[in-house]
């Protein structure tokens, strides 16, 4: 299933089995397309869908709040090594981003739910990241991997997009997926225990 337009913004997904558990709702697998980049793991079992439906959810409700007082402004990869810095990085009180102290940087990223992906679970194990940025009317993506090196801490940038849309875009990509899935998860068969999942080479 995709909603939305893959050459701009889109959210793919699918369903390889449901479960009858909320929590764990389906395996399958989550991609988010941002500017005709692809981040996500793009396997039929790459993850549980329980955390990606929960994000989508969790965006949507926050609605608005998803903000920081750099975003407007600044460059993208420079958010996003300041992001990865902050967060996975450093861990000193003296060092700033965009002029506000780590700590406080880091406060905001979290508070405010900045991140999108990873989500929680396996989703996006192929090192992407994607930020979402809420700026008045407006709705501002950077999405990135890392680079190909394992001791790469900062995104690659070939792989960085920096998206600009209508919140009413945004979001209504956002609602029109989570319908989406919700119809195709009601209307599939359920697998109750989830120690009979499928093997797999």
């Amino acid at each position: 299933m995709i909603t939305g337009d893959k050459a701009i913004f889109a959210i793919e997904s699918g369903i390889l089995h449901a479960y009858e558990s909320r929590y764990f709702k389906a395996l399958g697998f989550f991609l988010i397309h941002v500017s005709g980049f692809c981040y996500g793991v793009n396997e039929p079992d790459a993850t549980m869908m329980g955390c990606s439906l929960d994000k989508v959810n969790e965006r949507v409700k926050g609605r608005g709040s998803h903000t920081a007082p750099f975003a407007g402004e600044a460059d993208g990869g420079k958010i996003a090594n300041a992001f990865r810095a902050a967060v996975y990085v450093v861990d000193q009180e003296r060092e700033q981003f965009f002029g506000i102290p780590q700590p406080a940087f880091e406060r905001i990223i979290y508070d405010n739910k900045l991140m999108w992906a990873p989500d929680g679970d396996e989703a996006f194990d192929d090192s992407s990241y994607v930020l979402q940025f809420d700026v008045g009317d407006r709705v501002r993506l950077i999405a990135f991997r890392l680079g190909p090196d394992k001791n790469d801490y900062y995104h690659d940038p070939a792989t960085l997009r920096d998206l600009w849309l209508s919140a009413d875009d945004f979001y209504g990509v956002l609602e029109r997926w989570r319908k989406g899935f919700e119809t195709e998860w009601t209307a599939m068969p359920k697998l109750i225990d989830l120690n009979n999942l499928p093997e797999y080479d």
